[in-house]
This record gives structure tokens, sequence and C-alpha cells, in this order.
């Protein structure tokens, strides 16, 4: 999951879910060590199990001292596309391949429990994560690594931009709230046809009172 005040609520629902939280890429709280373990621990006190950051091996060694769980990423990594010139896989040459290797090796050295590897041709992955202690979390890498990662958007559909070739669609939840959505605008609209017209509301929508009661409150008012 993201950062979020829901966090403890999400945690009181799924209490036996292993949760990650994503750090903010721009919190400058993560601009130094001390700020990344105090955000690491703060994830934990709101009922994360680990911690996701694509943050250097000097952050993720500090948390580690802390037995803060971290999780690095390797591969692509979307805030740093301007180095890659672009969305574009990781990996398809030969010495890119051995960087996301020693990259890997890298966070493993620094004490991360996992690392998400994002769009690297699935058997230079599946060849990494062999040869690596750590745990390889498969976004669009195939399946040699330990466990497959898609985002929400894409598996419910609510993704109404580009779809990634390795990311898969199961439902069309867009389609569907738009269809609720039309049924909110036509009902909304119906009510407004029928105060104008008269049509609502009805006899069986008033509250009535008795003729005696009606003509003591009028006797009321007129004598004030």
């Amino acid at each position: 999951v993201t950062p979020t005040p829901f966090l403890r609520a999400i945690r009181e629902a799924a209490p036996n879910t292993f949760l990650t939280v994503g750090s903010g890429i721009n919190d400058p709280e993560l601009a130094s060590e001390e700020g990344a373990i105090a955000h690491g621990f703060q994830a934990l006190a709101d009922g994360a199990d680990a911690v996701y950051t694509g943050l250097s091996c000097e952050r993720i060694r500090a948390m580690s001292r802390e037995k803060i769980p971290c999780i690095g990423h390797v591969g692509y990594v979307p805030y740093r596309s301007s180095w890659y010139g672009g969305a574009r896989a990781i990996g398809k040459k030969a010495d890119e391949a051995i960087q996301v290797y020693r990259d890997t090796l890298a966070y493993q050295e620094a004490g991360a429990i996992a690392v998400e590897m994002e769009i690297v041709p699935h058997r230079i992955a599946t060849e990494i994560a062999k040869r690596v202690d750590i745990l390889i979390i498969s976004m669009g890498s195939g399946v040699g690594g330990d466990v497959q990662y898609l985002f929400a958007e894409d598996v419910l559909g609510t993704n109404t931009g580009h779809v990634p070739r390795h990311a898969k669609v199961y439902a069309d939840l867009h389609g569907e709230l738009q269809r609720v959505q039309q049924i909110r605008i036509d009902a909304f609209a119906a009510l407004q046809q029928e105060v104008a017209s008269g049509a609502y509301p009805e006899s069986k929508h008033l509250i009535g009172v008795d003729d005696q009661e009606f003509d003591a409150f009028l006797s009321g008012i007129d004598a004030s």
C-alpha cells in the first residue's frame, strides 16, 4: 500500500496480511538517514510489516541496522526514468543486466529482505534470483522470482491510460463505475424533473396532522 492515514484501518481489516508500505519518493524526510529511520519506525507503528523504498543502499543500510524490514527496487525504477531515456525494459543488453545483478546484490548486502525487480527480461531475472538470498518481487520480470506484483489499477481495470505489456486486466471496474455514475446522474435528473412538475412529493411521502391539532395550531399562531 502507499503511505496513507488509513494504514491503521487497513491493518485492522487485514490483521494477518503481510503489508508493505511504499515510501514517498519526494519526501524530504528521507533525505537523511535519521529521517529514513523515523519514516520506517512510523510505518511499522502504523501496522506495516516492511517498507518499500527505491532509495540508495545507504538508506536501506541505516534502516536495516534498526531492524526495519526494507525492500529495494532494481531494474526499471520509474522516478529514475530520465536516466534510462524514458520508460523501457532494463537488462536487454548484457552490461545492463549485469548492473541489475550488482544492484540486487548491493541491496542484499545492505540488509534488504527483498527487491522489486521491474521490467527485466525474464531469463535475466530468473538467473539473478538463483544467485541471491533475498526475495525477488517480479513486476513484469517473469516467473523466476518469488512473488508476482501488479498494480490494482491494472488488475481491476480502473487504469484509463496505457496498460503496460506485462500487466493483465482481470475486470472492467472503470466501465462499472461509469455505469454506476450514469445511474447517479439519471436518478438526480429524475428527481429534479419530478420536483419541477410537482410529481414529487406524492401524498405517501407527506407527514399528516390531525384536523383538531391543525385547527389548534392555526388558532395559536393567529392569536400570537
